[in-house]
C-alpha cells in the first residue's frame, strides 16, 4: 500500500510539472503584441494550467499522505481537465485551419485576405468597438517604425520577409499601385479605387493601413501562426498528461487491490 501511494504521489509530481508548459505557453502568448492587444487564448491557456497545477497538487498530497477522498477528487478532476484540454486543442486546431497569405508579383513577403480565415477569428476583428481597441494597442507599437530602421531602398523591402502584421498594416496592399518612398511612406496612384483598402491607407504615421481589411487580416495571420506553437505545445502535454492519468488510474486500482487484500487478510488471520 505504501509503495502504490508513493507511485501515486511521484506521478502526481509528473502531473504537476506538466502544467508549467501549458501556463508557459499562455504567459508566451500574452507577451507577443499581436495576443496582448486582442486578448483571446492566453487567459484561459493560463487558467487551464493553473487548474491542472492545483489538481495535481491535490493528487500528490492525497497520495504521499493516503488520503483516498482526495486521491478520488483527483482522479475525477484530472479528467476533466484532460477533457477541456483535449478541447481547446481541438478548438485552436479548427479556428487557425483556414488562412494563408497570398504572393504578389514581385514580393516576397506575403498578402492575406480577411475572407480567407475562420468565421470565428473574423468575428473578433470586424466589430468596429472590438477594432478601435485593437488598433490603438497595435499603433502604439514599433512593429511599422522598425521597417524604416531596416530598408531604405524598395528593392530591399519588397525581397524582404516581414511579418504578416507588418504586410497588412504597415504598408498598402501591393494590388493598390502605390509608389515606395520608405516602408510606411507611399505616393498614391493616379487612380486608387482598385479595394477599400486603397482608400484607406494614409500617410499619417498614426493611420497607415490600420484601418484596412489587409491589416485585420494580416493580424490573424500572425495570431494563427502563434496559436498553432502554441497549439503543439498543448498537444504534446495533452499526450503526456493522458499516459500519467492512465498510470496514476493503473496505480490507484492497485492501492485498492492491495488494500482489500490487506484487510482479507487481517480478518482471516487475527
Amino acid at each position: 500500500m505504501a509503495l502504490s501511494s508513493n507511485v501515486i504521489g511521484a506521478i502526481n509530481f509528473v502531473a504537476m510539472l506538466l502544467s508549467i508548459p501549458i501556463i508557459g505557453a499562455g504567459i508566451w502568448l500574452s507577451t507577443e503584441p499581436d495576443n496582448a492587444c486582442v486578448k483571446i487564448l492566453q487567459w484561459p491557456v493560463i487558467i487551464l494550467g493553473i487548474l491542472i497545477l492545483v489538481v495535481a497538487v491535490a493528487g500528490f498530497i492525497g497520495g504521499f499522505w493516503r488520503i483516498p477522498w482526495l486521491l478520488i477528487f483527483y482522479l475525477v478532476a484530472m479528467l476533466i481537465m484532460i477533457i477541456l484540454l483535449a478541447c481547446l486543442v481541438v478548438f485552436i486546431y479548427m479556428v487557425t485551419v483556414k488562412g494563408s497569405g497570398h504572393l504578389e508579383p514581385s514580393r516576397n513577403y506575403l498578402e492575406y485576405h480577411l475572407d480567407d480565415f475562420s468565421g470565428f477569428l473574423r468575428r473578433r476583428v470586424r466589430s468596429p468597438y472590438k477594432w478601435d481597441r485593437i488598433r490603438n494597442c497595435l499603433s502604439s507599437t514599433p512593429m511599422c517604425s522598425e521597417l524604416n530602421q531596416s530598408y531604405r531602398m524598395a528593392q530591399d523591402f519588397f525581397n524582404a520577409h516581414i511579418t504578416p502584421l507588418q504586410s497588412g498594416c504597415c504598408k498598402p496592399p501591393t494590388l493598390c499601385g502605390y509608389t515606395f518612398v520608405n516602408p510606411t511612406y507611399w505616393i498614391s496612384p493616379i487612380n486608387n479605387a482598385a479595394d477599400m483598402d486603397c482608400l484607406n491607407w494614409s500617410n499619417d504615421q498614426l493611420q497607415l493601413c490600420y484601418n484596412c481589411d489587409s491589416c485585420k487580416a494580416g493580424l490573424l495571420a500572425n495570431l494563427k501562426k502563434e496559436w498553432r506553437r502554441a497549439d503543439i505545445i498543448l498537444l504534446i502535454t495533452l499526450v503526456a498528461l493522458i499516459w500519467v492519468y492512465l498510470i496514476g488510474c493503473c496505480a490507484f486500482r492497485n492501492a485498492k487491490t492491495e488494500d482489500l487484500f490487506r484487510k482479507y487478510k487481517q480478518g482471516t488471520y487475527t
